[in-house]
């Protein structure tokens, strides 16, 4: 809640995601699942009803739904992100080149939208590189939480591999406008020396719970 308020909707997000994923496997009850879905729906009903969401956040809830609403601003944004996708082809258009993210057309190249960013440069080819070198470090995730003898390690596990899942699908998804525009971050890739010390933390957690699996 504290950092709803902040405002920080995505972290916010980010932070119910785990917690969901920990109670998921935690083996919680389909009643009391039943329940925290219905709360769910309660928050969000009086989040949209008592005007708690700031004027950015629902431009940018409008724009997914209608991306035209605000060619200008955020829906140029997408329309950007879209353009340096496509015109990356199948091989991209080389690392020193691309005119959406040299001529500086792309906002946040180095941080929300770097997923276009790299499209553009390497084309479907590196996206697909990139893809797939997330599908292994979500399946070693998954695997070292099953096969860790310390019930507080899997849920670790399992919460940090909620948490990737989450923001690369999120992150991802908004630059192909599938997903809101939101801040979360693409995981490794995107600046931000905050993000990117929780992810090398949450590594290093990972780590530690398959060192004590093998011991």
């Amino acid at each position: 809640l504290l950092v709803f308020r902040q405002p920080d909707l995505g972290t916010a997000i980010v932070l119910t995601v785990i917690w969901l994923g920990a109670i998921l496997v935690s083996g919680v009850k389909p009643l009391h699942m039943g329940i925290i879905f219905l709360i769910g729906i309660l928050l969000i009903g009086g989040v949209l009803q008592f005007n708690v969401l700031k004027d950015y956040q629902k431009n940018r809830l409008l724009v997914f739904i209608n991306p035209d609403l605000d060619i200008k601003n955020t829906g140029y944004n997408l329309l950007q992100s879209k353009i340096a996708i496509g015109s990356g082809g199948f091989f991209g258009k080389g690392l020193f080149s691309g005119s959406q993210t040299n001529l500086s057309f792309l906002p946040a190249a180095n941080t929300d939208f770097i997923f276009s960013v790299l499209s553009e440069k390497m084309g479907f080819l590196g996206a697909f590189f990139l893809i797939v070198l997330y599908f292994i470090l979500l399946s070693r995730a998954v695997q070292i939480a099953l096969t860790s003898d310390n019930y507080y390690g899997s849920l670790l596990a399992l919460s940090i591999a909620s948490m990737w899942l989450f923001q690369i699908f999120v992150n991802i998804g908004m630059t192909i406008g599938i997903m809101p525009i939101t801040g979360i971050p693409l995981p490794f890739i995107s600046y931000g020396g905050s993000a990117l010390l929780t992810n090398m933390v949450a590594a290093g957690i990972l780590l530690n719970v398959h060192s004590r699996s093998i011991k």
